[in-house]
Formats: C-alpha cells, sequence, structure tokens
C-alpha cells in the first residue's frame, strides 16, 4: 500500500509516476523509430529542459549545470578537471558518513594524484560526524573539501553555512553532495557559495536512475579542462577540424561525446510535476510525519540515529534496531504487510514522502510494535 512508502531516502514516489515514465518513454520511442530527421531536434531541447528544471532547484545561472550518470561519475569527471597540481601534495577532507561511493573514488584517485584523502572519522559510539569534528581537520593543507549535505544512514544535516564560511577562510575548494535533500529542503548555491554541487535525480525529486547533475561555479568552470572530451565539449559540436579541439566556455565542456539522454527524458515528468507542486507543504508533510515517527520511536524503544532537532536533519528518520532482531527480517516482514523500508546493517532507513500518511505512519508503528515485541 502507498500510504506506508518510506522509501524517499532510495528511489522517490508521486501519484501517477508509472504512467509518466510510460508516455515518456512511449514519445521518445516514436521520435526515434520515426524515419526523418528530427530526433536530436526534438531530444536535446527536451535534456535541455531537465538541465533548467535541476537549475531552478539549484537556483543556478544558465550553462552551469549539466548530467552525468551518477554522483560518482560527476565527482570523478570534475577532480580529472582540475587544474594540474591543485590537489598535488595537498589534502582532500571528506566525512567518514560520506556517501560509500564517493570514499571509494576518492581513496583509488589519490595515489594516481598526489593528494592525501583525510576521512573525519565518527567518534566512539557516535552515528554521525559532528561538524566540529570535520572543521578541526578542515586545515590550511585541504586543497578540496566534500561535504555530505544530509547523511544517507543519520539523516544528520551539516551546518552548511559554518563549513562554507570555514573553507573560503582556508582557501579550499568546497563541493557538496546534497542527494539525500535535494528537492525536499531548499538549496541555492549561492547562498551560502558553493564551488560546486553533485547530485541525482532518484530520491525526493522522484526521478529513475542515471540522471545524475553536476553544479559547477561560473569562476572555475574556465579553469577546468575535463580530460573526458569529445565532440559535444565544444562551442560548437559540428567542428570536424581534428586539428582545432577547443572547450566551450560553459559547462559543456564537461559533456564530452554524444550526450546520453534516456535518463533525463525518462526523469523529465517527475521533475515536471515537482515543479508544480508547493515545495513549502512538501516539506511541511514530511516534518508533521517525521514528528509522529520520532514519537513512534520513542513509544518502542527504538534508539534514533537521526538527530531529533528539525534544522540538523533531513528528511528521514533512521532508527537502530536491536542485535537480536536482524534488520533484513523486520524489513521483510514489514514488506509482507505493505510497509516499504529498507535498512543498512542493523539500522532501519525510514523516509515519508507525498505518498506516505498519517495512517501509514500509524500501521508502521503498530507493525513495530508486534515484530519488536
Amino acid at each position: 500500500m502507498s500510504d506506508a512508502y518510506f522509501l524517499y531516502h532510495s528511489i522517490g514516489m508521486y501519484p501517477g509516476k508509472a504512467d509518466d515514465i510510460a508516455a515518456a518513454m512511449a514519445d521518445f520511442a516514436d521520435t526515434w523509430g520515426r524515419a526523418d530527421d528530427a530526433q536530436w531536434a526534438t531530444i536535446l531541447p527536451q535534456r535541455q529542459r531537465f538541465i533548467d528544471r535541476w537549475r531552478a532547484i539549484l537556483n543556478a545561472a544558465p550553462d552551469t549545470v549539466t548530467t552525468f550518470e551518477s554522483v560518482t561519475q560527476a565527482l570523478h569527471s570534475l577532480l580529472q578537471s582540475l587544474p594540474d597540481g591543485h590537489l598535488k601534495g595537498r589534502t582532500v577532507l571528506v566525512a567518514a558518513d560520506c556517501f560509500p561511493s564517493n570514499h571509494f573514488l576518492l581513496s583509488g584517485m589519490a595515489e594516481a594524484h598526489g593528494f592525501t584523502l583525510k576521512t573525519v572519522p565518527l567518534r566512539q559510539g557516535a552515528a554521525h560526524v559532528e561538524d566540529e569534528d570535520f572543521l578541526d581537520q578542515w586545515t590550511p593543507d585541504v586543497g578540496l573539501a566534500l561535504l555530505t549535505w544530509v547523511s544517507s544512514t543519520t539523516s544528520h544535516r551539516i551546518n552548511l553555512p559554518a563549513m562554507v564560511a570555514h573553507g573560503r577562510r582556508v582557501g579550499s575548494l568546497i563541493g557538496v553532495d546534497i542527494t539525500q535533500a535535494a528537492g525536499l529542503l531548499p538549496f541555492d548555491v549561492h547562498a551560502p557559495e558553493v564551488d560546486f554541487a553533485i547530485s541525482t535525480s532518484l530520491k525526493w525529486m522522484c526521478g529513475t536512475p542515471g540522471a545524475g547533475v553536476l553544479y559547477l561555479s561560473p569562476r572555475l568552470i574556465p579553469l577546468c579542462q575535463p580530460q573526458l572530451r569529445g565532440w559535444f565539449s565544444q562551442p560548437n559540436p559540428f567542428n570536424w577540424d581534428i586539428e582545432r579541439f577547443a572547450y566551450a566556455p560553459d559547462i559543456r565542456r564537461f559533456d564530452s561525446g554524444t550526450p546520453g539522454c534516456m535518463a533525463a527524458l525518462a526523469s523529465l515528468p517527475a521533475l515536471d510535476w515537482h515543479a508544480r507542486q508547493d515545495h513549502a507543504a512538501l516539506l511541511a508533510h514530511n516534518r508533521s510525519l517525521t514528528a509522529m515517527l520520532i514519537d513512534m520511536a520513542d513509544a518502542v524503544d527504538l534508539p534514533l540515529l537521526t538527530p531529533r532537532a528539525e534544522g540538523k536533519r533531513g528528511g528521514s528518520i533512521m532508527f537502530k534496531l536491536p542485535d537480536s532482531q536482524p534488520a533484513a527480517q523486520i524489513v521483510s516482514a514489514l514488506r509482507s504487510m505493505g510497509i516499504t523500508t529498507d535498512n543498512r546493517s542493523q539500522t532501519l532507513r525510514v523516509s515519508p514522502g507525498t505518498l506516505t500518511t498519517d495512517a501509514g505512519v500509524t500501521r508502521l508503528h503498530a507493525a513495530l510494535e508486534s515484530l519488536l515485541r
């Protein structure tokens, strides 16, 4: 039952999503399968509409956002594009509760690019990295700091203005992974001003896999030379002179070869839906249900891993299940009752969105009370 769908930290849903994707893909099939020359004239503007939807979410200027398959791919392309020596002999700083894929990438790139990866650890017994611990490790040798706006395992939300202000004082490049809250919590690349931002469309934006984005500050774009480059990296993609390559002056320099458009087109209906919503109402709905979930945790005696203070958390609530109750079995039992959650080890992850209702939270409460008894 959709009223107890709690997976917005993983895959967001909205009413009519399946029909919208089917219609978008049918339109694509009709355009791409027609024996004429209208394909690119139809498809590329739709990809641009997807980008423009994301620009509105980020309050980003034209020509500063482009598409990537994933957050990891976007981060990789950005790091490889930085001026020679920017990171060599310096430190890249990241928190231990960042999205693991980013850490896998950074640890693999460190030796080849000559930087030291410094991972700010969790305190003993803590669920998330404390802001002050991250700031303590953010010294002038840090060439780039990758911030995780909201944690995927605790929903802890960092104090982004304080982090960015510190980074400006020490002269680091500042990037932020906004995946776990983009589309739910307001975000502005200018307030505070970050150097880059990365995200996907999967979660609160309710899009599809492969629809990632990179925002890069217009101050930095001219300094970056992506190693993966191709005909769409140029001001004019139809330049065929192999001795006369030039980077586009804007974010298009990251576009490399023929752009993959399928994920953007499949996600565009979701972004259109999102743009039509009252965003304050979406957030208020989430806040009402997450307050119920916190009360539920207290009632069933489940330790809360998410900060109680509204300003210190995203849209998810994470609980610590007892070791005597294997989390995978709890998730499976809930699924059999029409209640959709997931787990990471013994952490139960619960994220209410537009389909979730008060009744769904009440059903989850009753189910957990019974299962944990």
